[in-house]
């Protein structure tokens, strides 16, 4: 079959989610010679425009070729795009067209992407919460909707304790960070594992304080504690800590991971299959790291078709740790558009077994809610936050 369309689209409603990404969606159809579809899914956040003009742009080198050679069509773009190594849009847009020709080669042999993988090492995928403490601001807030979270049956559960806190956190701060985190554990229990997201975004000497602070707490990982791309506050937060790191949704390339695994900077590493390069440089990485005995929580927080996806590439691994999950704080169209193919049951997905990505997409939403892309507001919180979490309580 051969590659005849490939058309992104942008997915929109009044219906938000937990944050300014969690709202939407950026989708990739491609459509073969022989009318069969495949769908991928590119990273929003606050570059819509620019990626889906990236997705027009990186989909004139794909156009044509044959859909079976998925490994040679990525290597094509590769030759073709010279900053691809250090381009997030061209890196989403290839990703999201990787993902889409992965699906329909599925779709053409009858399979579920496990299959062509390998085969499932698990028939349940274990996931952890995300995206439950919107508008969380005070450590009873926090509380309550963690004890919520437990009681759907999930095991484990990550959240953002530091308020309006950037590159430094003072006293009161911590003081806050840290109320909140041991309101968090004191509600759950000991049987429940916390995870605590820093956003990438703290210099190393802060990052210490605070593994200093929450560590009695057990976390099972601290992500991202410091800026991704500061491999010295890493290498320092290192030597002065020993909590697990977690980290990788801003890795687009294999060999930009194979430095932080090298250098020892990651316990749990993190890609994200809509800017890694999608399941074609996605599954390297992952075998990689299983070779520096590193387990694997993939990044998963943009929409249904990332998380299908990831869900079929979790199954088959043996280093997984754990899957992000956002599905049960999705606004519900994102539930809709794979028509509610991945429940999250007791804190754990079964991995579907429909052709390609497992679920069926309906085309129905896609026309209801597409939107001409449009450049985004920037408000004061961030849109990488959970929405109504950036401030203080004292």
């Amino acid at each position: 079959m051969k590659i005849q369309e490939i058309t992104p689209y942008v997915l929109t409603s009044k219906e938000k989610g937990s944050a300014t990404w969690a709202s939407m969606m950026v989708l990739v159809k491609v459509v073969t010679s022989n009318g069969m579809i495949g769908y991928g899914e590119a990273v929003p956040t606050l570059r819509v425009n620019t990626v889906f003009s990236a997705i027009q742009q990186v989909s004139k080198g794909f156009l044509g070729k044959d859909t079976d050679n998925i490994e040679r069509n990525y290597h094509e773009w590769y030759k073709q795009d010279f900053y691809l190594s250090r381009s997030f849009e061209s890196a989403t847009a290839v990703s999201a067209i990787d993902i889409a020709l992965w699906d329909l080669v599925g779709k053409e042999v009858g399979a579920p992407l496990h299959k062509l993988l390998g085969g499932k090492f698990r028939e349940y995928v274990p996931v952890y919460a995300n995206g439950w403490y919107k508008d969380c601001v005070t450590p009873e807030d926090f509380a309550r909707e963690a004890k919520n979270v437990t009681r759907m049956g999930y095991k484990a559960l990550k959240f953002d304790p530091f308020g309006p806190y950037y590159d430094w956190i003072d006293e009161r701060g911590l003081v806050e960070s840290e109320e909140r985190v041991k309101a968090v554990r004191e509600a759950v229990g000991d049987e429940v594992e916390i995870l605590i997201e820093h956003h990438g975004r703290f210099n190393a000497n802060s990052a210490i304080e605070i593994a200093k602070r929450l560590s009695k707490y057990r976390p099972l990982f601290m992500e991202e504690p410091v800026h991704h791309e500061d491999i010295e506050g890493y290498r320092k937060y290192r030597a002065h800590t020993s909590i697990k790191v977690a980290m990788g949704e801003r890795l687009v390339s294999l060999k930009e991971t194979l430095f932080y695994l090298r250098e020892g900077l990651v316990d749990v590493l993190q890609p994200d299959l809509t800017n890694i390069g999608g399941v074609t440089v996605g599954r390297k990485v992952v075998s990689m790291a299983e070779a520096f005995d590193v387990e694997v929580a993939f990044h998963n927080a943009f929409g249904s078709i990332q998380n299908s996806v990831e869900i079929q590439l979790a199954s088959v691994i043996p280093n997984l740790l754990l899957l992000e999950n956002f599905y049960d704080w999705f606004p519900s169209w994102k539930r809709d558009l794979v028509n509610n193919g991945t429940p999250v049951e007791s804190g754990r997905v079964k991995v579907p077994n429909k052709p390609g990505i497992g679920v069926e997409v309906n085309e129905k939403i896609i026309e209801e809610l597409k939107a001409n892309p449009v450049p985004l507001e920037v408000p004061e919180e961030p849109v990488w936050v959970v929405g109504g979490t950036w401030k203080n309580f004292k």
